[in-house]
């Protein structure tokens, strides 16, 4: 009986976070545009570098909020502005927004406080590097969080549904991103031939392992289901980078053993209850610059 009410209060706990915090997944809406970001300027070097990505790259609620519209929750300690600090361009531009999807680098993106200009606009011909970290909201993995969480430890509903009949429809999903990721990186050269562009891989979510139960109430099932889908998720980036003419920042293996189920003092990725300055589900500070290093060890 104690064991049933406890994993009660984890579903509730992760039903309400999921449903009240967009932040990191606010459903994209597309509208008029504004005049894109033309670049800060860096006050160093030369060449001028261009973010465009995802939640997993503005980072919200890890520092203070930087560039608008405040509806894309950047934060100033992301890994785009930890790698601009570091190689001191004569211009940066961070376009990323939380919600992103790969149409959304091509059209503008309407958030809970203001629209995004599609980021591409930012991408132009006297643009040096570009990082692109993009895919998760394709796939929908948040989507997927209520129907995935239950009360009994060993069970996989999400894995359940998405594979009845022996058809998986997450990987389905997956396997689709490619398609447009390879469509945005070959945009991307063709506005900027002299780029260099990195894509960045999304970091470790869910540990090896049959997980954390209940204080992540997924069953050891599902973790196993979604651990394997992001890595094919991953596997299609880094795929698509290398026939694309891109480098590809992993920055899953770093991350490795800093997943949710880890201590507060080790883990990037913050769980359903955030321990430190991050939005749920999301890098902390110490993930974003985990994954800094990560970019700057293909850019150096």
């Amino acid at each position: 009986m104690a064991g049933k009410k406890r994993g009660g209060c984890g579903l509730l706990v992760l039903v309400v976070v999921v449903a009240l915090l967009g932040v990191g997944y606010y459903k994209a809406k597309h509208g008029s545009s504004t005049e894109p970001p033309s670049g800060a300027d860096t006050g160093g070097g030369s060449g001028r570098y261009v973010a465009l990505a995802d939640s997993y790259t503005s980072a919200p609620r890890t520092g203070h909020a930087a560039g608008s519209p405040a509806g894309c929750d950047r934060s100033d300690n992301n890994y785009p502005h930890l790698v601009a600090a570091k190689l001191k361009p004569a211009q940066f531009a961070d376009v990323s927004c939380s919600g992103a999807t790969t149409a959304d680098l091509t059209g503008s993106q309407s958030t809970h406080n203001g629209t995004n200009p599609p980021q591409l606009d930012a991408v132009a011909a006297a643009t040096t590097l570009v990082t692109l970290g993009i895919g998760g909201n394709d796939v929908g993995f948040i989507a997927l969080a209520p129907s995935c969480v239950t009360s009994h430890r060993d069970a996989a509903p999400c894995h359940d549904r998405l594979t009845t009949g022996g058809h998986d429809q997450l990987a389905d999903r997956i396997d689709a991103v490619a398609g447009k990721v390879g469509a945005v990186l070959d945009r991307i050269h063709a506005k900027a031939p002299k780029a260099r562009v990195v894509v960045v891989g999304y970091p470790t979510v869910l540990p090896d392992g049959d997980g954390c139960w209940p204080a992540l109430p997924v069953g050891s099932g599902d973790v196993a289901y979604l651990r394997d889908a992001l890595k094919h998720l991953d596997d299609v980036l880094q795929e698509k980078a290398k026939s694309h003419s891109a480098g590809y920042a992993d920055t899953a293996g770093p991350s490795k053993g800093h997943d949710v189920c880890t201590g507060s003092d080790t883990r990037w990725i913050e769980g359903l209850v955030p321990t430190s300055a991050a939005a749920p589900l999301h890098p902390n500070a110490r993930g974003e610059a985990g994954m800094a290093t990560a970019v700057e060890s293909v850019v150096s």
